[in-house]
């Protein structure tokens, strides 16, 4: 089963604490909606740039973004 990695960029000089704190969202989000075999996460790309972001079985994706309507995606590797 191919998992996808949905991600929300932030940039500026809040971008890390913003992309962490959405994380925090992301958590509750899953919590709520009761999935399963979520990964969530943040990393800072610069100090201008950080992402958050959630990876999702590719069967599962398709409500998630409708819902949380992420900057983008890609294919999640290891």
């Amino acid at each position: 089963m191919r998992r996808l990695k949905l991600i929300w960029d932030f940039r500026g000089p809040a971008a890390h604490k913003t992309a962490e704190h959405h994380e925090i969202h992301l958590k509750e989000y899953v919590q709520l909606e009761k999935l399963e075999n979520i990964l969530t996460g943040f990393d800072i790309l610069n100090e201008m740039h950080a992402i958050a972001y959630l990876v999702v079985d590719e069967d599962k994706m398709k409500p998630i973004r409708d819902a949380l309507k992420p900057h983008r995606g890609q294919v999640f590797q290891d």
